[in-house]
C-alpha cells in the first residue's frame, strides 16, 4: 500500500510517517520499480500499535522499549506490567492536576459571575499575581 493508504487506514498523518521513519520507530519500505515506497499489513500493524500506544500515554521512547519488547521472540509481560504501572502512576497524577485546574477554573468562572462590574476581572488578577495563588480574591 501507498503511504497515503498506510495513513488513511492508520488514522494517522503521512508527515508523522515520516517522522517515525526518521526516528525508526518505522522501517524505510521497500519501493517498487517505479520508485514508489510500499507498506506491508506489517507496517499498519506497528503504525497501529504506536497510536494506541501514546493514546495511553506513552511517550515515544516507552514505544520503541514496547516495540523491542513485543518484537523479542521471549518477552516477559512483567516487563510490559513494570512500564504500564509507571504510565499508570503518571496518568493518574495528570488526572489530580487537571482536577486542581478545573476547580480553579471553576472558582474564577464563579467569581466573574458573582460581581461582573468588578474593575479588575479576577481572571487576570490571578492570572498576574506572583504568589502562585489561584483561587480568586472576594
Amino acid at each position: 500500500m501507498t503511504r497515503g493508504v498506510l495513513a488513511q487506514r492508520a488514522g494517522i498523518g503521512t508527515e508523522t510517517i515520516r517522522y517515525y521513519e526518521r526516528i525508526g520507530l518505522l522501517e524505510e519500505p521497500r519501493r517498487n520499480r517505479s520508485g514508489h515506497r510500499i507498506y506491508e499489513p506489517a507496517d499498519l500493524t506497528r503504525l497501529v500499535f504506536i497510536r494506541r500506544a501514546q493514546e495511553l500515554g506513552f511517550s515515544l521512547e516507552d514505544v520503541r522499549e514496547l516495540l523491542s519488547l513485543r518484537f523479542q521472540e521471549v518477552a516477559e509481560c512483567s516487563h510490559v506490567e513494570r512500564r504500564a504501572a509507571r504510565r499508570l502512576v503518571d496518568v493518574r497524577k495528570r488526572i489530580r492536576d487537571l482536577e486542581r485546574m478545573e476547580q480553579g477554573l471553576r472558582e474564577l468562572i464563579a467569581s466573574c459571575r458573582e460581581n461582573p462590574f468588578k474593575a479588575s476581572c479576577p481572571v487576570f488578577e490571578v492570572l498576574e499575581r506572583t504568589d502562585g495563588s489561584v483561587a480568586p480574591e472576594r
